[in-house]
Formats: structure tokens, C-alpha cells, sequence
């Protein structure tokens, strides 16, 4: 496409379930941003942003002889995830048995893995982590008390509790170092990740609630600025909190009529985790009503290389919400394995993690979905997909048991 619409941006990114600090995101889009126009032939270039506000960055990017100015800022929950991660081991444990008792219990696990098994299985990992972790710490325990029960026959009862009392330290030793490694296992990070949906049967906290309310304020103040297009990116569980913060803007009043575009990109989102619980209405309501907003363009981008997503899962449809009056989501998918060389691939094939957020990197054989041409190009994210076809293979399967709108 030809032509420029684009000379000012504001792009307000919203994280998933994350508790890292949001300069990693600037790292990262400095870093890939940088791989991408290098091999896509554009400039792209960061600078501190100017101003208060949320955390962010100013890019100035020039493609296809456009010259176009965006404000980054990140939309942060950061502390809420790291005060939602703060539990002892027993607790984790305790979320373990409520979090898989819900999925279980109300069938939505089983109507999950009938839309996509990576995400299940991404799901279903921390569970059997832990416990496994759990197994062996009992194993040593019990080696330890029979060790000591050997070694020390002769005092009968007492060497019976020396060896429990120590077998019980080693056990928990051993929990802690599991831990304490968790930066690599992922177990206990994920764990807290869905037990934070579940806890609440899939209701967002009021401290959440709260934070959301912000950021809508936050955007809507943005649409009253001199800017050509407002873009809302949510990756992962950032995407269903994006659906919620976008419905209550629209059903706030309409846009201003002469204002910029408004439009959202949802990236690996995991919707259905959420939205096939049985309290999970007000997100149910939001998938509908945002469905159905014209002035609002919605893209949704997946990939089935990521394990983490429900690639290619219409969000709306496989909720059991769709309206008959539904225009959103253009679902299609990053195709990871053509938009990435076979060494790139066979590179990241197995980094699950890194896999889900690839949406958000460099491609070394890009088609045509290029974050860093979406986020600083000069065409609005409707006009850069007008006439897109979706993908065919798109699933718009309404599995889910629970399609309340209203508690």
C-alpha cells in the first residue's frame, strides 16, 4: 500500500502477566526494532520520551520515504502481578488444588483442549511440575528417616524422630531450592499466572478493576490529542484486559468524530483461559459488545509455533458470544514457520517462552505482519489489513459451557 496516513502515533502497549520491570520492553523493541529494519530495508530510531505519564519511548521511523513520530508507553500492572506472586510454597500449592479444581470441576479444561492442546498442556505444566517437585522432596524425606532408622537401631523411638525431624528439613530444603530456581522451571511464575484468573472465577480483582479504569483514562486522553491513530497492543493476558478497557471506552460515549483512529492489536492472546470460566461474565459482555464497534478496528494475531496462545482461536466465536451483528476480530495468523528462515526456526522451535513473543520481534523473512511497520509505519493498523482475507483455518468453535453475559 502506498501513501502516508500516519505522521503521529500514540501506541500503548499492555503487558501480559508479567512482574518485570517495563524497560525490558523498551530493550526489546530498541534491539529487534533495529533486526527489522536492517533486513526490511527502513529506518527506525529511540529516543528518551518526553514528559509524565506511563513508561515508554519516542521512535521516529522512516518507511517507504514516510516520516512518522510514535510515542511508546507501557501500560503497567507489573506490581500487581509481583504482590500477587508473593505466597510461601504451601501457599502455591494451596492455588494449585483451587486453580486445577476449577478447570476441572466446571469442564472447562476438557472445552479448552477441544480449541488448542498447546496452551492446555502450557497450562497443565506447573501442575505436574510442582508436584513432581513435591514427589521428590517426599522421596528424600523418607530416605533420610529410613537412613537414620539404620544408622541409629538402637535408640528405637528417638532415631524414629531424629529421622522424620530430618527428613522434614530436607524436604523442605529441597522445595526451596526448586524455588529458588523457578527463574528457569517456570513453575512457580506460571502457577500464580493462572491461579490469578481462577481465584476469582475468571472476575478480575478490584485491584485490577481499578488499574484498568486508569488506563482507560489514560487512552481516552489520548484520543483528544493532535495524533493520527491511537494503537492498543495487547500480548497475552494484556490482550483480554485490553478487550474489557476498549468496551468501557466505547460504551463511555462516542469517539471524537474528528479525532485519530482507534485501533487495538491483540498478540498471543489466551482469552479463553478466562473467558470459559464460569464467572468470567463482564469479559464475555466485553468480547461481545467490542465485536461489534465499527469505529474501533480489532486485529488478532496468533501463530500455531506458539505453544503459549490459542493461535488462530476467534476469540468472540469460541466464547459462545458472537453477535450476528460481529465484525471484529481479523484473525490471522504470523506463520512462524514461513516468516522465519529454517535456521531461525530450528533455532526457537523449542524456547516456548521466546516463541510467545516472537509477535513482538524481528522476522528474517518477513510476509505481512511486522510489528515494528504496525507501531511506526505510516498507514493505521485498518488500513495496513483492509481486504485482508482471515486465515482459513481460523477456529470458531463456541466450546464454552459458561456464554453469561451478566452476572
Amino acid at each position: 500500500m502506498s501513501g502516508q496516513e500516519v505522521r503521529r502515533r500514540r501506541v500503548f502497549y499492555i503487558p501480559g502477566y508479567d512482574p518485570i520491570h517495563p524497560r525490558r520492553y523498551r530493550e526489546l523493541y530498541r534491539k529487534e526494532g533495529t533486526a527489522q529494519a536492517a533486513i526490511s530495508g527502513y529506518d527506525i530510531a529511540l529516543s528518551p520520551k518526553a514528559g509524565g505519564g506511563p513508561y515508554g519511548w519516542h521512535v521516529v521511523s522512516t518507511q517507504d520515504g514516510a516520516r512518522v513520530q510514535t510515542d511508546i508507553e507501557v501500560l503497567v500492572w507489573s506490581d500487581i502481578v509481583r504482590a500477587s506472586m508473593s505466597t510461601s510454597i504451601s501457599a502455591t500449592y494451596l492455588q494449585l488444588l483451587r486453580t486445577a479444581w476449577e478447570y476441572i470441576a466446571t469442564g472447562a479444561l476438557r472445552r479448552l483442549m477441544r480449541l488448542r492442546k498447546g496452551p492446555v498442556i502450557a497450562a497443565l505444566y506447573p501442575v505436574g511440575a510442582l508436584l513432581l517437585q513435591l514427589l521428590l522432596a517426599l522421596l528424600a524425606g523418607w530416605a533420610v528417616l529410613k537412613i537414620v532408622a539404620l544408622l541409629a537401631p538402637w535408640i528405637g523411638v528417638v532415631a524414629t524422630l531424629l529421622g522424620a525431624v530430618a527428613g522434614a528439613a530436607v524436604a523442605v530444603l529441597i522445595l526451596r531450592w526448586f524455588k529458588a530456581k523457578d527463574g528457569k522451571l517456570f513453575a512457580y511464575y506460571l502457577m500464580h499466572d493462572y491461579a490469578y484468573s481462577a481465584q476469582h472465577k475468571g472476575a478480575n480483582p478490584p485491584e485490577l478493576e481499578a488499574r484498568m479504569a486508569e488506563f482507560g483514562q489514560i487512552i481516552a486522553a489520548a484520543l483528544r490529542e493532535d495524533v493520527d491513530e491511537v494503537l492498543v497492543v495487547g500480548h497475552s493476558s494484556g490482550a483480554h484486559l485490553a478487550v474489557s478497557i476498549l468496551a468501557d471506552l466505547a460504551r463511555a460515549g462516542p469517539l471524537p468524530a474528528q479525532g485519530p483512529q482507534l485501533a487495538f492489536l491483540s498478540l498471543g492472546q489466551v482469552v479463553p483461559m478466562v473467558s470459559f470460566l464460569r464467572g468470567a461474565w463482564r469479559l464475555r459482555a466485553d468480547l461481545a459488545d467490542l465485536s461489534m464497534r465499527p469505529e474501533i478496528a480489532w486485529i488478532d494475531v496468533t501463530a500455531p509455533g506458539d505453544g503459549c496462545a490459542f493461535a488462530l482461536c476467534d476469540p468472540v466465536a469460541v466464547s459462545g458470544v458472537a453477535p450476528e451483528s460481529k465484525l471484529w476480530p481479523l484473525v490471522f495468523s504470523a506463520q512462524f514457520t514461513r516468516s522465519l528462515s529454517p535456521a531461525r526456526w530450528a533455532e526457537l522451535r523449542w524456547r516456548f517462552f521466546r516463541l510467545h513473543f516472537q509477535y513482538l520481534c524481528a522476522f528474517d523473512q518477513p510476509l505481512d505482519y511486522d510489528y515494528f511497520r504496525i507501531t511506526a509505519g505510516p498507514l493505521t493498523l485498518r488500513s495496513r489489513y483492509a481486504g485482508r482475507p482471515p486465515s482459513a483455518s481460523r477456529i470458531e468453535l463456541p466450546a464454552s459451557k459458561f456464554t453469561s453475559t451478566a452476572p
